[in-house]
């Protein structure tokens, strides 16, 4: 029995055809060039896996650029995945099973705590929202799935900046710092405050660094699936005792709830 994918090909192939488009053909393949959503690949790349002219591609690039269903990388000049190809639920972190696990626990803090509650993912050197809970009285943030956050100012980046191992951060803050270097003081001191946190306390903060109105904190998230690392974050806007709410009353609950979602990912 033939798959689906050869079946595409073989009507790629006929000329009887009328109703098939060989350009959207052509833009579906270059996508299913990208195995995973980590994966980066240039234009002669894509050129060579789809057997196509690289003047063909850069026209497929381009377009599929400007809808967001790929992201031009400019220091390399290549391309990944972009939020529109993840929203079609065809790419892993669009699938993971994670979210179905903590979502429900994930919304239960968020009604418990008045916080927004995401879990995201490092996407190059920014983090992507793929889940968020909002309490039912909390109006007033509005960070989406899709939505996409500084690495180095974020609690949700600074989680993942601090859970990674030493060579891999040190890799991170290296292009951080060459991206943005009259920043990089203030930024790398809040990265070092995030390590001494999460060994202290089992977490990582961002009070006002990221945006001025927002307090959040965060957890990263060990799934032991070989998915990508992900975090679970605590946010709310920042008003007189906000810090102190999530300190003191939410930062042992978020901690208890990412637990509780790594035990049951390993059941």
């Amino acid at each position: 029995m033939q798959s689906p994918r050869a079946d595409a090909h073989r009507a790629a192939r006929d000329p009887q055809d009328r109703h098939f488009v060989t350009a959207l053909a052509r833009g579906l393949k270059v996508l299913s060039c990208f195995k995973s959503g980590e994966e980066r690949l240039g234009n002669q790349e894509l050129a060579q896996r789809c057997q196509l002219p690289k003047s063909t591609i850069t026209r497929l690039t381009h377009t599929l650029t400007r809808l967001d269903y790929l992201h031009h990388i400019e220091e390399s000049g290549r391309y990944r995945l972009g939020v529109a190809a993840l929203a079609l639920g065809g790419t892993t972190l669009a699938r993971l099973d994670v979210k179905e696990v903590g979502r429900p626990l994930m919304q239960a803090l968020a009604n418990a705590t008045s916080t927004l509650v995401s879990l995201g993912t490092r996407d190059d050197l920014a983090m992507l929202y793929i889940e968020s809970c909002r309490s039912y009285s909390l109006v007033t943030l509005r960070l989406e799935i899709g939505s996409r956050i500084p690495l180095a100012p974020s609690a949700m980046g600074r989680a993942v900046l601090a859970g990674a191992e030493p060579a891999l951060r040190q890799g991170l803050e290296e292009r951080l710092r060459a991206l943005d270097p009259l920043q990089w003081p203030r930024l790398q001191a809040g990265i070092d405050q995030a390590v001494a946190e999460l060994a202290a306390h089992g977490c990582c903060s961002s009070l006002g660094d990221w945006h001025a109105e927002i307090h959040a904190i965060a957890v990263p998230l060990r799934t032991g699936q070989g998915l990508p690392p992900m975090v679970v974050n605590a946010a709310c806007p920042a008003s007189a005792g906000s810090a102190q709410h999530l300190l003191q009353q939410v930062r042992p609950r978020l901690i208890e709830t990412v637990r509780t979602i790594e035990a049951r990912l390993q059941q």
